[in-house]
């Protein structure tokens, strides 16, 4: 992966403001990344500074190995599981100019 993509990737994973969460698959497209993976690595590599926990699988899960710490972060913030879910349709970041309902942008 390149440096560009790679600032890319974090500069999106820091715009999700505390409070929401975004998929993998949100960051690869917002930051251009080829895919979701990308965005992993770059996280697995150099996330420690980044607001990490709010970046989830697109079944709004969080990763295994990291669940209990990143579920209890994100309930820091007010974003609750059901279980190990947390409900997308109620706590997905929508960048500015993203229709609620889903209808227009990236979502």
């Amino acid at each position: 992966m390149d440096d560009e993509l790679h600032e890319r990737i974090r500069a999106v994973i820091t715009d999700v403001p505390a409070g929401t969460v975004a998929t993998y698959g949100d960051i690869a497209a917002l930051s251009g990344a080829p895919s979701p993976r990308m965005v992993g690595r770059a996280l697995a590599e150099d996330g420690h500074d980044l607001p990490w926990h709010r970046i989830l699988r697109a079944n709004g899960t969080p990763a295994p190995h990291l669940a209990h710490d990143q579920l209890e972060r994100l309930r820091a913030e007010g974003v609750l599981a059901d279980g190990q879910r947390i409900d997308l349709r109620k706590y997905r970041w929508r960048p500015e100019g993203d229709d609620e309902d889903g209808t227009s942008g990236l979502f």
